[in-house]
């Protein structure tokens, strides 16, 4: 018998595989596979074939995953950006529009009845937690709607295990309003957390950004009516 034969019995019976044997001795797998024709295997080197081939299966796995979460990674970027310069400047047609969408979505526009008598009084009133959000309605209420920095009023709501007055000074600040516009800083629980903080949502509390002017709120519905019938 060949030594670099009896060398591949040898390897192959202590559960060698191909790739292995090919790579120490340099015989091709297609002159291994004849050989091992009829070569019956111990349970020992079974086991480490299925357990080699069980990490091999592994480590592609691994390796796929970690080429698909960058690929991923980099289409969300790319996404990202192109989204973004779609968006360009906002002119002021598109901040009335922005403004009544989110009006529209976040806020208060069911009429107060009182005693079985509906309220003639209303005022405008969005509540949310998003800085951002609340920025972009601040600029469609001062450059849409012409409503003076005095006549806005902001309530901040916030958690447990917040502190009022940080969150104070990062919504004064964000929303370049003067502290005396700001009213009693009120503390909520989150019912859906059932008293758990909320460390990884709500960070900034909630802001309540209130208009007490009637007019302004019944010319917002009819924004928002007239985004309606383009439905």
């Amino acid at each position: 018998m060949r030594s670099d034969k009896f060398k591949a019995y040898k390897l192959r019976l202590a559960g060698r595989s191909y790739n292995e044997i090919t790579r120490l001795l340099k015989v091709p797998k297609s002159t291994l596979s004849g050989w091992f024709a009829d070569l019956e295997l111990t349970e020992k080197a079974t086991k480490r074939l299925k357990d080699r081939v069980h990490v091999a299966s592994l480590r592609g796995l691994i390796a796929r995953n970690k080429n698909q979460t960058a690929l991923a990674e980099t289409r969300s970027r790319e996404m990202y950006d192109r989204g973004e310069k779609l968006i360009k400047d906002i002119s002021k047609r598109d901040l009335l529009i922005i403004g009544t969408a989110l009006y529209w979505a976040e806020g208060y526009k069911r009429p107060v009845v009182i005693r079985g008598k509906t309220r003639t009084s209303h005022r405008v009133s969005l509540t949310n937690s998003d800085p951002d959000l609340i920025c972009i309605f601040l600029k469609f209420l001062r450059e849409v709607c012409k409503v003076p920095n005095e006549k806005i009023t902001i309530w901040i709501r916030y958690f447990e295990h917040q502190d009022p007055t940080y969150l104070l000074n990062f919504w004064q600040k964000k929303c370049n309003i003067p502290y005396s516009n700001f009213r009693n800083t009120l503390q909520t629980v989150s019912i859906s957390s059932q008293r758990k903080k909320s460390y990884n949502s709500l960070s900034f509390g909630v802001a309540q950004i209130s208009v007490n002017n009637t007019n302004l709120y019944h010319e917002i519905m009819g924004m928002i009516s007239g985004v309606a019938k383009n439905k």
